[in-house]
């Protein structure tokens, strides 16, 4: 094994081992040199090594050499093996044997896994020129995502090492019932792959005996097959496990499906585009439970997600799951199954910072997005989004951004772009008008009703209000004291504009003479605008400051700009006003009234009289030249 031997950083074991057989004690560990991964770790034990025929190497690193020089993804994975001590040490992926699950798998599951143990056969006798000698249900384990996976290689042995020397040196080690009689005098002078052959046989027939026949297609007939041809005692009338493969007990749709997604990147273009094309319509007739736990996996695959026919006809029915309430035929699975069986891969897939991959779960996001618990969203997805914002790919962060949008309805936006936050936004929106006494909720809710009444006499409704000040100013300030709601929001642009305008709300009657100090105006009914209510005096009105509402502000510099941990200075900062004292005092422009002389004429060319006040104090260029004219400065002109 040499430098293959490494031992995993950070490994915690579980005290509760899985199982304990003669060659090792299977426990569940957890490693940390990877982030966090479950993996299956054996420790053989001395008092475990066998030093009897089986010799060194232990079981256990010939177990462990053999897994890791024949891969394939029917025989288990291995991880990493190592020596500390007495002690041998093999993490493989986490699996459970098969004994412990095989009660709950239905016939359709067994169907599967013994046609993945079929394809390890084959491998190892096609390919690696090997022969398992051991095939029983103890060397068979389960992924947590269901898949049958080959174990139990303490027993392979390459073709041209197995001699009868041998399989006797390792018969006390193998299940008894799978060796086939006279095995070391007939078997080797016909085929060396008789001996896995009848073993399968055998552990087929276990695994159906209870299994009824209208579960799976050809079931009756597999069991006869395992029966008079996998278990001759003639080894040459056997048949080759490739050919068992083409049973018809393998071959339904389903079966069929799962081979071509396992062999999918050896498929056409024309070929991927016919299968993907039909594949939703053929695995709605199956149960859907057993379609997300055998076909999970594959079908959330690099090669199904890249492949544009399946982007388009097949994924938008996988990755938006179904709520009960919409129809069968929309989505594949319910919420339950999507949850119970894709969420933890597509938690996993998130990991992958594969910018495609990324891009396909991103663009289905919002389907599934609820599918999610809290806290994976928030420990193990959003981590992975916020790195996608920081990406130099601008259709990554978009697409980022949109589902961190999704998220926050979930989380919080607290959570989200993080907690140092303010309210820098009001609602806008006119307080809600009642309609026939209740309050409407929808439309008027948004829009400003404003009512605008038509002018009556009654007095009930007039206000009496000054004539509006002139820009030129004055010498009193009579203005009416109006009530104002005073609203939570406050535009920019309504900063400083506290009085309604004439032409928008208020109908204003014209003045009808020139002494009159106000103006006859009707009530305008508006919740949001000024209050009818009030009893007031024209003659005693008084003024009222402009009351301005003080806005917070924000100083933010948008090149710092961090959806995470962005900084809001000064957050709660008042603006101070630097225009209060620069405020302009208007007055109402004093009428002076001069009363003119009662003098009877009739003429047009009579001239109005020149008071004291229409005549300039520095006059005297005037005084001479009247002199002129012969009157005096005193008198009066008159024609």
């Amino acid at each position: 094994m040499g430098n293959e031997i490494s031992a995993l950083n950070g490994l915690e074991i579980e005290e509760k081992s899985v199982e304990i057989t003669d060659f090792w004690t299977h426990y569940t560990a957890r490693s940390k040199e990877h982030g966090t991964q479950v993996v299956s770790l054996f420790v053989s034990e001395p008092s475990l090594h066998y030093s009897g025929n089986f010799g060194n190497p232990s079981p256990l690193e010939k177990a462990a050499k053999n897994l890791m020089l024949y891969r394939h993804p029917c025989i288990l994975k291995y991880v990493s093996s190592w020596s500390k001590g007495s002690k041998f040490y093999l993490t493989t992926e986490q699996v459970k044997p098969l004994i412990q699950t095989l009660e709950t798998q239905n016939t359709l599951q067994i169907c599967m896994g013994l046609y993945s143990i079929l394809r390890a056969l084959v491998f190892l006798h096609e390919k690696a020129s090997a022969s398992h000698n051991n095939i029983c249900g103890s060397v068979i384990y389960v992924t947590s995502e269901g898949c049958w996976k080959l174990g139990g290689l303490e027993c392979l042995s390459k073709f041209k090492e197995l001699t009868p020397a041998y399989l006797k040196k390792i018969k006390n080690y193998r299940y008894e019932k799978a060796i086939s009689p006279d095995e070391g005098t007939t078997i080797l002078s016909t085929s060396f792959t008789a001996i896995d052959a009848y073993a399968f046989g055998v552990l087929a027939e276990d695994i159906l005996k209870l299994k009824h026949s209208e579960d799976v297609p050809s079931l009756l007939a597999f069991k006869q097959f395992c029966k008079e041809d996998l278990q001759n005692t003639d080894p040459c009338l056997r048949s080759n496990l490739s050919s068992v493969l083409r049973h018809p007990f393998f071959t339904h749709d389903f079966m069929r499906i799962h081979a071509f997604l396992e062999e999918l990147p050896l498929k056409s273009n024309q070929e991927k585009e016919i299968f993907f094309g039909n594949l939703i319509v053929q695995l709605r007739t199956f149960p859907e439970n057993i379609v997300a736990e055998q076909l999970g996996r594959l079908l959330l695959s690099r090669m199904v997600l890249l492949d544009s026919t399946a982007q388009e006809k097949l994924l938008p029915f996988i990755l938006k799951p179904r709520d009960g309430k919409d129809n069968v035929d929309n989505n594949l699975f319910v919420v339950s199954t999507f949850k119970a069986y894709l969420v933890p891969k597509l938690l996993q897939m998130f990991c992958i910072r594969d910018v495609s991959i990324r891009l396909v779960l991103l663009s289905h996001f919002n389907s599934y997005v609820h599918t999610f618990q809290a806290d994976e969203l928030k420990s193990r997805v959003l981590p992975e989004l916020l790195v996608g914002i920081k990406d130099t790919n601008d259709h990554l962060v978009s697409a980022t951004l949109r589902a961190l949008a999704d998220i926050v309805p979930i989380l919080g936006a607290a959570t989200v772009i993080g907690g140092n936050r303010g309210k820098l936004f009001t609602d806008g929106r006119p307080n809600k008008v009642k309609d026939n006494g209740q309050n409407n909720n929808t439309i008027s809710s948004f829009i400003n009703i404003v009512e605008f009444p038509a002018p009556t006499s009654s007095s009930q409704n007039i206000i009496n209000l000054p004539e509006r000040p002139s820009p030129d100013g004055g010498e009193d300030k009579k203005e009416i004291v109006s009530s104002i709601t005073e609203e939570e929001y406050t535009w920019s642009d309504w900063d400083t504009q506290e009085t309604v305008t004439r032409d928008t709300c208020l109908n204003v009657s014209e003045p009808s003479d020139r002494t009159r100090e106000s103006d006859d105006i009707s009530t305008v009914k508006s919740s949001s605008l000024i209050d009818t209510n009030p009893v007031l005096d024209p003659n005693k009105a008084k003024i009222t400051e402009s009351k301005f509402t003080k806005k917070s502000i924000v100083l933010c510099d948008i090149s710092e700009l961090d959806i995470k941990n962005s900084k809001l200075a000064n957050s709660t900062k008042e603006e101070y006003d630097f225009f209060t004292d620069m405020e302009p005092v208007i007055k109402k422009t004093q009428v002076l009234h001069v009363q003119q002389p009662q003098i009877a004429s009739k003429s047009v060319f009579d001239i109005k009289v020149l008071t004291d006040f229409d005549v300039s104090e520095e006059n005297d260029g005037w005084d001479e030249d009247l002199s002129d004219w012969g009157i005096n400065d005193a008198q009066e002109l008159k024609i």
